[in-house]
């Protein structure tokens, strides 16, 4: 009785030996998805989830499985990355990025350019710069970056003369000439898009007017545009310092800046958004 037992048993171990070599086989087939290792990415909703996602599907095939976190702030997404929480996030320019991370004493970095938003002077009620009136009310974006791109945007226009001192830092003070009496006011950049109808103009960031255009369907008009030529505000995928070395962090952005982000890129969103690579 015992040698049958003994019989029996060392086929049975044979065949799980094989399923299990058969499983690991399976698991390590490229391609698949299976044995992917994962990335937490947060992101704005559009264009950086919408882009991510595009990407996500070429990061795949080389093994990297992207989980998209969306956020509808400018703060969450670099708190959540310093914590641990996140393993990259993707919404930001490199000046905002730094300043955020000095701010805060945060060890952040940037991992690769993707896209750039043009800043854009947006209207629903004039459909040409001439046309804004005296004494019209602006809005500009808060945060300090995107404040003093807003306000050189105005500038290149002939709205505004800022002081020749101002730097990547100015604000609504560093204004000495406003030959329209433009109410320059200054508004967190989420809440811009909704308050377009209530303002002659406002500069916005380009994630939060398509958003709001998607889902608000606004019916604005570019009145003014910033140029895509030598601009350093790309937006980038951000990581906790060192970690722009990881292999899956490299294999990302081998994929967002690929051939299909490209194309999805350039059909996608009518001028709004552009390849940064």
């Amino acid at each position: 009785m015992k040698s049958r037992s003994r019989s029996l048993l060392t086929p049975l171990l044979l065949s799980v030996t094989v399923l299990l070599a058969a499983c690991q086989k399976q698991e390590a087939a490229p391609g698949d998805g299976s044995a992917a290792r994962t990335l937490k990415v947060g992101v704005n909703p559009v264009p950086h989830g919408e882009i991510l996602r595009a990407a996500a599907a070429v990061a795949l095939r080389d093994g990297v499985r992207v989980e998209v976190v969306e956020f509808t702030d400018y703060v969450q997404p670099n708190v959540a990355l310093a914590d641990g929480q996140l393993d990259a996030n993707y919404f930001q320019h490199v000046p905002y990025l730094e300043r955020f991370a000095a701010d805060r004493k945060l060890a952040l970095t940037s991992a690769g350019p993707v896209h750039l938003e043009p800043l854009a002077l947006y209207s629903t009620k004039f459909s040409q710069l001439a046309e804004l009136p005296e004494g019209a009310q602006v809005t500009l974006p808060a945060d300090p970056s995107n404040l003093a791109r807003a306000l050189r945007l105005l500038e290149a226009q002939g709205l505004v003369r800022l002081r020749e001192d101002a730097g990547a830092t100015a604000s609504v003070k560093d204004v000495v000439v406003n030959p329209r009496k433009l109410d320059l006011r200054e508004i967190d950049a989420e809440q811009q898009p909704r308050t377009l109808e209530d303002v002659a103009a406002a500069v916005i960031n380009g994630n939060y007017f398509l958003e709001a255009q998607k889902h608000l369907r606004l019916d604005a008009k570019v009145l003014a545009r910033e140029s895509a030529k030598q601009n350093p505000y790309a937006n980038v995928l951000a990581v906790r310092r060192g970690d722009e070395a990881r292999p899956e962090v490299r294999t990302l952005v081998k994929a967002l800046h690929s051939e299909e982000v490209r194309r999805h890129i350039e059909s996608s969103y009518g001028g709004a958004v552009v390849p940064a690579f």
